[in-house]
């Protein structure tokens, strides 16, 4: 196998275990009731997994990279990945909804692993001047499993049981690791950096604003889209089949919004952030107002799909230019405060769930985001003149954020 095709193969085992893992992030939004009957729970307690996994990514993800930092990063490749097999194949023959939550738990601790390990293997496998594509290979696999996987996943469900959805999860993760066992070559394992350092600039309180802001925008959308296949239910009359097409559609529009979010940061950040978060009310308002109406409910979706992760590349830049010398560590954040929002997200529409209802949970995502507005208006302001100040010494952000090896220290002449 020559060197390109390799590097090739190698990427592509990225992608296919990033979009196995981003497949199994969210496929339990789509088989939320099914799973829930099958495992005599209620729906809203059956959203308690999604927050699950969160956390386990959240929180997980990180201790587990800290415990491995000195293994080889293939190594820690190859056991994310067959974890993570192992882990769905576990969530499909859960015998209880406690087994179900330990097994959401340690495959989103384990996609956290893979990611960092992922993002570091992907740097390496190509010259500097290609980094960018390498690594988005990576985020193109998360961004297609929004767009493709989750639907696809979600019509197998309600066709052959959830059970099957997780089994098939599993099953495309088996195929990553094989390729990545292949193709995928031996790379040296970065020093851990200094944080002490670093830990006054990345958690400064423009930083922690950002951050926060994030938080309640990523909440509020989640306390409503755990729970958008019961909205559609109930409010639309929407079941079964056409469920998946409202979530291909969905899933698409979040793909191109990420794409498009990217350059609109690189334009103006904060901005953007400003006018996702206002668009994001606006769809959330018409689907709570309107989304008895099929077709409003798809423009609904559509809307939300473009903007509810089109703030996410501008949320990096705005952390990475104010957090300075405390990039680095700053790096990290975003992810946290994002899965922080998603499991919190979760947990407060689910009981919105038991006590009035589904759409009472896109009520309180409304409220949350809306409330969220203000404070994307003062983060803008107060960021506004020192990402402007900060970013023309701040180049490639985008090629240089994760994990790339620090030169060696230049000797004396």
């Amino acid at each position: 196998m020559t060197s390109v095709l390799r590097t090739r193969c190698a990427l592509l085992s990225l992608f296919l275990g990033a979009f196995a893992m981003g497949s199994g992030e969210l496929i339990v939004v789509g088989v939320l009731r099914p799973a829930a009957q099958d495992l005599h729970v209620g729906v809203a307690t059956a959203g308690g997994l999604v927050t699950a996994y969160a956390l386990g990514m959240c929180c997980g993800g990180p201790l587990l990279t800290a415990v491995t930092v000195r293994l080889d990063r293939r190594t820690l490749l190859w056991l994310s990945l067959a974890g993570y097999v192992v882990g769905n194949a576990a969530a499909a023959r859960a015998s209880g909804f406690v087994p179900l939550l330990a097994a959401r738990v340690g495959t989103g601790a384990l996609q956290g692993l893979f990611l960092g390990a992922a993002f570091a293997v992907a740097a390496r496998l190509v010259p500097a001047e290609r980094m960018g594509r390498a690594l988005a290979a990576v985020f193109g696999g998360i961004a297609v499993a929004t767009a493709v996987g989750v639907p696809l996943g979600t019509l197998v469900g309600q066709r052959l049981g959830w059970r099957v959805s997780f089994a098939a999860i599993g099953a495309l993760g088996l195929l990553a690791l094989l390729l990545a066992v292949v193709c995928v070559p031996r790379v040296a394992a970065t020093r851990p950096a200094p944080l002490a350092a670093q830990a006054r600039h990345a958690l400064a309180p423009r930083v922690l604003a950002v951050l926060g802001v994030a938080l309640l925008l990523m909440g509020g959308q989640f306390a409503a889209f755990t729970y958008v296949t019961p909205f559609l239910a109930d409010r639309t009359g929407i079941t079964g089949t056409p469920v998946s097409l409202f979530l291909l559609m969905y899933g698409t529009a979040t793909a191109v919004g990420v794409l498009c979010g990217g350059r609109a940061a690189d334009r103006g950040a904060a901005t953007t952030l400003l006018s996702c978060a206002v668009v994001l009310v606006a769809a959330l308002a018409l689907l709570v107002l309107a989304g008895g109406v099929p077709v409003v409910a798809g423009f609904g979706l559509l809307v939300w799909g473009l903007v509810g992760f089109g703030f996410v590349p501008s949320v990096q830049r705005l952390v990475l230019v104010l957090a300075g010398p405390g990039r680095d560590l700053a790096a990290t954040l975003p992810a946290a405060a994002v899965n922080l929002g998603i499991a919190a997200g979760a947990l407060v529409g689910g009981r919105a769930v038991a006590d009035r209802g589904p759409t009472a949970a896109f009520v309180t995502g409304l409220l949350v985001c809306l409330a969220a507005v203000p404070a994307v208006w003062a983060v803008r302001r107060s960021t506004a003149r020192a990402a402007s100040a900060a970013d023309p010494a701040y180049e490639s952000v985008a090629e240089t954020v994760e994990s790339v090896p620090e030169p060696p220290p230049a000797r004396g002449r």
